[in-house]
């Protein structure tokens, strides 16, 4: 069975509620800083921690990341 991020199972899981505030994104790259989430940028999840890619960084490095290599591989 799969859920998602912040949905109970009843096993002890904390649920996120309805009024999340809004996540502040630095690029695991670059720098580059972004106020929300942006449709752009790339989501990974090298040695269980999530690492964001802004848009420009994706679009460089798209091989690779399409290879599932850590960016420490970039």
């Amino acid at each position: 069975m799969t859920s998602l991020p912040g949905d109970t199972d009843n096993r002890g899981s904390v649920q996120v509620s309805d009024t999340a505030q809004a996540q502040y994104l630095v690029c695991a790259r670059c720098g580059t800083a972004a106020d929300d989430p942006q449709p752009t940028w790339t989501c990974s999840v090298e040695n269980g921690a999530r690492c964001y890619f802004c848009d420009s960084c994706a679009r460089a490095n798209i091989r690779a990341i399409e290879g599932r290599l850590d960016s420490a591989w970039w």
